[in-house]
């Protein structure tokens, strides 16, 4: 279980590392962050579609027969003040032990997913996972992680931050861009002394970016049998670029983007045209494995 800022997800499987046999493969948009990301405090409203989330997960992992279970949460457990408090009401109501991962072990798991997809090669990538609390940024090839860092840029956060106006007017554009350069210092810094060949989304935004694409196009396209997607460098800016200009009832009306995304794609649009400009990064790629995947990895392995 990834229980992340804007959803939760389910995954269960069983089978050998490389080849395991996906059971259940759920996720519930629970919004945990809404309203209270910046705030350091999830929501009544939020926690309690957190509580009931996990209840159903609960029911799905007595229903499959699953021996082993792991839940892990990120950006908006670990950094809310009630954060314990939910860990323990879980617990209490569901047998499930939530265990808070740092941004560092966010990070390697991420690596993990997307390294047993393989996408990775022998030539460097940076590996990018825009979550709705967090960022994470892993540069590495097939063979190791070069360099991982996480950064609370999210896209909740710079929703809250920016995305106040519908559409968002260019100069919070500029704000949220200035803002950007000013956090991932560190990130350029390492991306300047590397030859970096490939920039990879991991899941999230970016399988939306692929899908629409795909269906604009006039292409069927299904993320179960699609596990990585290369971009064409134009048609991606293009759509982020469109998104950046849209309103909420163009983007509410594209069927292509599931609901919790609708108005977060225009904050992860913005972060992804930002590193491709700024580190100068033409060849994109999706790949559908992340945390969850990197997770199971570690069961399996």
């Amino acid at each position: 279980m990834d229980l992340g800022t804007n959803t939760f997800h389910l995954l269960i499987a069983d089978g050998e590392i490389h080849n395991y046999r996906e059971i259940v493969h759920y996720h519930e948009a629970v919004k945990l962050g809404e309203g209270g990301i910046n705030k350091g405090y999830i929501l009544p409203e939020a926690y309690q579609r957190g509580i009931n989330t996990m209840q159903q997960f609960s029911d799905e992992i007595k229903a499959s027969g699953a021996t082993e279970a792991r839940a892990v949460a990120t950006s908006a457990i670990r950094s809310a003040s009630n954060g314990a408090d939910f860990i323990k009401e879980v617990e209490d109501k569901t047998g499930i032990k939530i265990e808070i991962i740092n941004g560092e072990q966010e990070a390697a798991f991420i690596y993990q997913g997307v390294k047993i997809s393989g996408c990775l090669s022998a030539q460097n990538s940076l590996i990018m996972d825009i979550g709705g609390g967090s960022v994470e940024f892993i540069l590495g090839n097939a063979s190791e992680i070069i360099w991982k860092q996480s950064f609370e840029i999210g896209a909740a956060r710079l929703m809250d931050l920016f995305h106040r106006t519908d559409p968002i007017p260019p100069a919070s554009i500029e704000a949220l861009n200035q803002y950007l350069a000013n956090h991932l210092s560190d990130l350029f810094e390492v991306v300047a002394s590397q030859n970096v060949d490939t920039l990879i989304g991991s899941s999230g935004a970016f399988e939306t970016f692929a899908e629409v694409i795909e269906v604009e196009k006039g292409h069927a396209f299904d993320l179960n049998t699609t596990k990585n997607y290369s971009f064409n460098e134009d048609e991606l800016l293009t759509l982020t670029g469109k998104f950046a200009q849209s309103s909420h009832k163009e983007r509410a009306a594209n069927k292509s983007i599931i609901p919790v995304r609708v108005d977060m794609i225009v904050a992860a649009s913005l972060i992804t045209r930002f590193i491709m400009h700024k580190l100068n990064i033409s060849n994109v790629s999706m790949c559908s494995n992340s945390l969850k995947e990197g997770v199971l990895a570690a069961m399996l392995g």
